[in-house]
Formats: C-alpha cells, sequence, structure tokens
C-alpha cells in the first residue's frame, strides 16, 4: 500500500473513519472497511462498534482468524455481547469448529431471550 493510500484509510477524525469504514460495508468493499477500522481499534480499543464492524468486515472478507480474534476480543471484554457471541458461533461454524462454535450460538440464544418452547 502506498502512502498517498494509506493517508486516505487513516485520514480525519475518528468520527469521520467511522462513517468511511461504514459506507465501505455498506457497499460491499469489507477489504477497504477493514483498513479504515483497523487503524480505528488500535486509536479506541475500549469501544465495542468499531471493533465489531471490524470483525464483520473480515468474517465477510472470509478473513476467518481474525475476525475470530476480534470476536473472542469482544466477548472477553463483555461476555453478554449477544451479536459478537452470535458470530462468533457463525465465524467457527465456517472454521469447521462445530463444537465450540455450538456452545457460543447457544449462549447467544439464550442472551437473545430464544428459549425452547417445550
Amino acid at each position: 500500500m502506498t502512502q498517498r493510500e494509506t493517508t486516505y484509510y487513516d485520514h480525519g477524525a475518528p468520527a469521520e473513519r467511522w462513517e468511511r469504514a461504514r459506507r465501505f460495508f455498506d457497499a460491499k468493499d469489507y477489504a477497504g472497511a477493514a483498513r479504515v477500522l483497523t487503524g480505528l481499534v488500535e486509536e479506541v480499543p475500549e469501544q465495542t462498534g468499531p471493533r465489531l464492524l471490524l470483525a464483520r468486515a473480515y468474517y465477510h472478507s472470509a478473513q476467518l482468524s481474525r475476525a475470530e480474534a476480534e470476536l473472542r476480543r469482544i466477548v472477553e471484554r463483555d461476555p453478554v455481547e449477544h451479536y459478537a457471541r452470535l458470530m462468533l458461533g457463525r465465524t467457527l461454524q465456517r472454521q469447521g469448529l462445530q463444537e465450540e462454535a455450538e456452545r457460543h450460538l447457544r449462549i447467544a440464544s439464550a442472551l437473545a431471550g430464544d428459549f425452547p418452547q417445550e
């Protein structure tokens, strides 16, 4: 990546980069969204939103190990983050780790209030 490209992805205040990343994501340019979000997540690591969108961008661009790592960071910090649990389960499924995936998917269902009817 050239200096000019790096500057484009890293340019602006965090709020501007957040909006840029969302536009890339909405346009299904997941790699572009990830480039913007990587720097943003490093700058504001405590915020769940950018990290979750980064994980989703990785997931949709088939960078599953990166998606898994970001989702595990979220779940470690906030064990009741429903969507991160769901995404982690789906990411693990795509990697063929069915047993571990099922555990996270069950937790996500419970957190969403989706209990089996008896």
